[in-house]
């Protein structure tokens, strides 16, 4: 009995560390794998001030956006004359994004346009490919847009304008963007930006087709206000630039644009400065032709909702 009771405890001591040991391994190899986590919110909104972000509308969501530009604040066309700017309106754009699902996402918007070519109706597409993770294994986020506008303006009699539509695909640009975005804590993140622009018909001298980079970044300020800026590099021929400078007198410049962004629950709301006067991707890379440094920047304020059309989550 007494030899029994010590061959019990001696493989007590020896095999249970052994068993405990196989045990945990045993739960370990039966674990799921952890799923990785994406970074969320780099940005709050799909669009800084003038430029998109890396942000998509989630499936079953629709997404209620108005822009809009006034006139000078200063410069020869500005000042108390216009009340700063307040009594003009330089474009205006008004538009819907649908996501289709949770990377992809439609949009539909009319915008007034500036300059001759107006009255803009704009269709596009939005796709996230990749999203940043936590764990640093994907770094960025990058996400890819895409639109065509079109002009429903009267055709010019002049052949040399930018509006002497010949033909309806005279009316036609088509935008491809690249956003490749990070958000480096929870108070900063960043963007930038490649762009191809291709206009069907230009006024007389200047490129059908254009490079641009965008870059972008919003620091936040308090739990619902963040300051945003952007700022855009359009790649102009030098020779073209010359020549519309010297025959039209037309100086084409970058765009810089910084304002204040607030969050008030189901709205995002943003007060802006830019020198753009327009607002689609398709005019303010290629046509800024105002300047920060004469006074040609204007306020501007933008104001998103977003409402859920799914009805489960309605619910």
């Amino acid at each position: 009995m007494k030899l029994h009771l010590k061959s019990f405890l001696y493989l007590s001591v020896t095999l249970l560390p052994s068993l405990a040991f196989a045990q945990d391994s045993l739960e370990k190899a039966l674990q799921m794998p952890t799923e990785k986590k994406n970074v969320q919110a780099t940005f709050k909104a799909t669009k800084l001030i003038n430029i998109q972000t890396n942000e998509t509308i989630y499936k079953n969501e629709l997404d209620f956006r108005v822009d809009h530009r006034f006139g000078d604040i200063a410069g020869s066309a500005g000042g108390t004359k216009n009340f700063f700017g307040l009594d003009q309106s330089t474009d205006i754009r008004i538009g819907f994004e649908y996501g289709i699902s949770d990377r992809l996402s439609v949009g539909l918007a009319r915008a007034k346009g500036a300059g001759v070519v107006t009255q803009l109706y704009e269709g596009n597409l939005k796709y996230r490919l990749l999203e940043q993770t936590a764990d640093d294994k994907i770094p960025v986020a990058v996400t890819l847009f895409g639109s065509t506008t079109i002009s429903a303006a009267k055709a010019s009699t002049d052949p040399t304008a930018a509006n002497a539509f010949g033909k309806f695909q005279d009316r036609l640009t088509y935008v491809a963007q690249a956003v490749i975005a990070r958000k480096f804590n929870s108070n900063f993140s960043m963007l930038i930006m490649p762009s191809y622009i291709h206009r069907n018909f230009t006024v007389f001298g200047d490129q059908n087709d254009m490079l641009a980079l965008s870059v972008g970044g919003r620091i936040k300020i308090t739990k619902r206000m963040a300051f945003v800026a952007d700022y855009t590099i359009p790649f102009r021929d030098k020779n073209k630039e010359a020549y519309l400078e010297s025959t039209l007198g037309t100086k084409y410049y970058k765009t810089l644009g910084a304002g204040l962004e607030f969050e008030t629950g189901g709205h995002i709301f943003h007060l802006n400065f830019t020198n753009a006067t327009a607002i689609q991707e398709s005019q303010f890379i290629t046509d800024t032709n105002t300047s920060w440094l004469k006074g040609q920047y204007r306020w501007g304020f933008s104001i998103a909702r977003r409402f859920s059309l799914d009805k489960k989550k309605a619910k």
